[in-house]
């Protein structure tokens, strides 16, 4: 049986740990909001745009559980846009199988998307967002298969699918 002061000395603890790691990202989770990007809106107009999972990472960062979007079993020809701001940003012709659960990219489309350094967790990543409103994507790393060595792996969640036209 849980005492309160054991409760009260944990929840003490997840906030010193939540505010660490806010600290350690360099500030809170709507960093992106605080650059000027094309698309802007405020919360209260991202909330009624985005489904809550959308939201969630998009604009606060989040990640989708591993192997829960049906993007990362998507194999038609065609492009997959933000969530947020429907711009372009990957070509189906770049994605492959990590095995990580996430929809993974080799490259990005031009001037798709932009990175920022991501020092959640204790942890030093690269960060993906969209270039054109700031949501978060995902992340980059380099263990990804030639011509690139990138794995951009990406929220399903954060992106659209809009399959080739027939030829």
């Amino acid at each position: 049986m849980m005492s309160r002061r054991r409760f009260l000395g944990g929840t003490a603890v997840a906030g010193v740990l939540a505010a660490a790691g806010a600290a350690l990202r360099g500030g809170s989770a709507d960093a992106a909001e605080k650059d000027s990007f094309e698309v802007t809106r405020t919360k209260a107009e991202w909330k009624e745009l985005l489904t809550p999972e959308q939201y969630y990472v998009l604009r606060e960062h989040g990640t989708e559980r591993p192997g829960s979007s049906p993007l990362n079993k998507e194999k038609r020809s065609g492009t997959f846009h933000c969530a947020g701001c429907d711009l372009a940003l990957f070509s189906s012709q770049t994605k492959y199988e990590s095995g990580t659960g996430w929809p993974s990219f080799y490259a990005p489309l031009d001037n798709a998307v932009g990175t920022s350094e991501d020092r959640s967790f204790f942890m030093t990543r690269i960060e993906v967002h969209c270039r054109r409103c700031g949501g978060h994507l995902g992340h980059v790393f380099d263990d990804g298969p030639p011509p690139t060595g990138k794995r951009y792996c990406m929220n399903g969640v954060a992106m659209t699918f809009e399959p080739a036209s027939p030829a």
